[in-house]
């Protein structure tokens, strides 16, 4: 060191020249003022949160809510102005700047800065405001935000997998902080709503996903890690936009991405163990069956779009029974869209009625149609059909035009899950009112500019006999003197109480029963009420206490089962599981 200093009073210091400082600054004690662009430097961090560094650590910062002894402890005093206020005052302002924002991209972007600064208030924001804002965190605003995530992007808010990382996939999960965690959720950005390929950019799915888990499920932020593996892009428009975050060139297939995935799913086992949940979201359809089937009897694996999509339109499905009359069996299905929603509904229902009736499976896909971008699938068809849309291929003359399906085949419920938008004509809606009195219509395609019909055609198309639910929100309808409450068949119904019961019970497998036992959980939380107003799900201002009925229902069933390993099996699990959820509200710290 230059020129060292001794006085007999004092220890050994270091004078660094005054050269390294500017009008009398800061000294240099690291050397990073002087040191060339090409010349290394350690990233020097304290490793107590404290001071400065407690206020930027989202998982511990409380902003003004730090009390006068924490202000002392945490070496905070002059960090903050003086005011103490509480968390509930910060949900109060925190809301007000949020309905300032006209642009919903705008709400989207001051929520995750939120969660990135204060993760706790966060989710108080979310919890107690959760009708107003999920479509704000979620569908629809989610959609635009991912096609927009090159420019909107802060900060990882989660893990980025590549093909670079091939061969490292183990090491990369160890790079997460969080060492405990309970559930993944994976995308590779192939098929993002009904958006199409965004690649990397998919990455706020698995985000916005999470942040459902937590606020809705009471799953524990820490234990979530959200995931986008990324294996390129086939959209040319991201290919060639330089703000775009991903690899720029066209995705890897057969060999190349099979290893990766595996690769992938291998090291989450090893790093985590056995009872971690991975939920597949937004792959393609060719990859999304292929992987569930792959490794469903060998990991806790769970495909939202497939699987989470059909529980929750079968619990609406047996809610609208109560308006309708009679059972499952009675009715005649058809859907428009054979795709991972589509053909995931189809086989729920089918294993439903089955399990009523005790009829064979094959026999009760008979009264389920599907439609595709070639029309009815039928008997004729089946040879260049893809394997997941095979056991839908009825006998039936070929017919291409929708409006011709249901003149023909007249269901009783229409279902949409094609991603197409402005599919249900006012002939078809028009042809479903005239052959049923109460038509059931669910136009379950996301974002909003994507559903098949929306809520005021229903409504007005059927002379307000529809019982109509979405994919995305609708506001309400006002017909004929009369205002109709439009239900949302969202999959946030489902999979944050599913999950829950899954991790709560230490489930290790995920048996189709379990989707049933969540779909009647969810039907049994439909009241009167709900009902006088036409709907066939319950409002999201109950959800928490929803989700906690759902995952009893699983963890109930999973013990049944044998596929719970938490023994032994608590008493009530419905208080068990409320127990287990996590709360917002911020801890004291000394």
């Amino acid at each position: 060191m230059e020129n060292e200093i001794k006085n007999d009073d004092s220890p050994v210091v270091a004078d660094i020249h005054g050269s390294a400082t500017i009008a009398g600054g800061v000294q240099d004690v690291y050397g990073e003022d002087r040191a060339t662009e090409d010349q290394l430097l350690t990233p020097w961090s304290t490793s107590v949160a404290s001071g400065y560094t407690l206020l930027r650590d989202p998982h511990y910062n409380k902003g003004l809510a730090f009390t006068e002894e924490e202000r002392d402890a945490h070496y905070l005093r002059g960090l903050l102005p003086p005011t103490v206020i509480s968390q509930d005052t910060q949900v109060k302002k925190q809301i007000q700047l949020i309905r300032q924002y006209q642009v919903p991209l705008q709400k989207y972007t001051a929520m995750m800065a939120l969660q990135l600064r204060n993760e706790r208030l966060f989710y108080k924001v979310l919890i107690d405001h959760v009708e107003e804002l999920l479509p704000v965190v979620y569908t629809p605003t989610v959609g635009e935000a991912c096609q927009k995530y090159g420019s909107i992007f802060m900060r990882p808010h989660g893990l980025y997998i590549s093909l670079k990382e091939k061969g490292k996939i183990l090491e990369v999960l160890r790079n997460w902080p969080e060492r405990r965690i309970q559930v993944i959720v994976v995308t590779d950005g192939e098929r993002i709503l009904g958006l199409g390929d965004l690649g990397c950019q998919g990455m706020g799915i698995p985000v916005g996903k999470l942040a459902l888990y937590t606020a809705l499920g009471g799953v524990r932020p820490s234990s979530c890690l959200p995931i986008t593996i990324d294996v390129g892009t086939n959209n040319e428009k991201l290919l060639n936009d330089e703000l775009y975050i991903g690899l720029k060139h066209r995705r890897a297939t057969g060999k190349e991405y099979a290893e990766l995935l595996n690769e992938f799913m291998i090291a989450v086992k090893k790093n985590y163990g056995e009872k971690i949940l991975v939920q597949f979201e937004d792959f393609a359809n060719h990859n999304a069956f292929d992987l569930l089937e792959k490794y469903r009897s060998t990991h806790l694996v769970f495909n939202d779009d497939i699987q989470g999509t059909a529980s929750v339109v079968l619990a609406g499905l047996v809610a609208a029974l109560k308006l309708v009359g009679g059972s499952l069996a009675d009715h005649k299905f058809l859907f428009l869209g054979a795709g991972e929603a589509g053909t995931g509904i189809a086989e729920l229902i089918a294993l439903e009625i089955s399990k009523r009736t005790s009829l064979p499976v094959d026999e009760v896909r008979k009264k389920i149609w599907l439609v595709d971008s070639k029309g009815l699938i039928v008997s004729s068809r089946k040879e260049s059909l893809q394997h997941f849309k095979k056991p839908w291929a009825h006998e039936h003359e070929p017919v291409t035009q929708l409006l011709d399906c249901v003149n023909q085949i007249k269901p009783t419920v229409l279902i949409g899950t094609s991603g197409q938008g402005k599919t249900f004509t006012k002939e078809v809606i028009e042809s479903m009112a005239s052959n049923n009195e109460k038509p059931i219509i669910l136009a379950l395609s996301n974002p909003t500019s994507q559903s098949e019909c929306t809520a005021e055609e229903a409504y007005t198309w059927t002379q307000g006999r529809a019982i109509f639910a979405s994919g995305s929100p609708f506001s309400e309808v006002e017909y004929a003197g009369k205002v109709f409450l439009p239900g949302q068949a969202n999959n946030a119904y489902i999979f944050p109480g599913f999950g829950l019961g899954l991790i709560m019970s230490g489930t290790i497998r995920v048996h189709d029963d379990l989707l049933l036992a969540a779909s009647e959980a969810l039907a049994s939380q439909v009241t009167q009420e709900n009902y006088d107003n036409g709907l066939i799900f319950p409002p999201f201002t109950n959800i928490r206490k929803i989700s906690a009925h759902i995952a009893a229902s699983v963890a109930a069933k999973a013990y049944e089962l044998g596929l719970a390993t938490r023994l032994p099996q608590p008493k009530d699990l419905v208080k068990f599981a409320e127990s287990c959820m996590y709360t917002p509200t911020y801890r004291n710290y000394r």
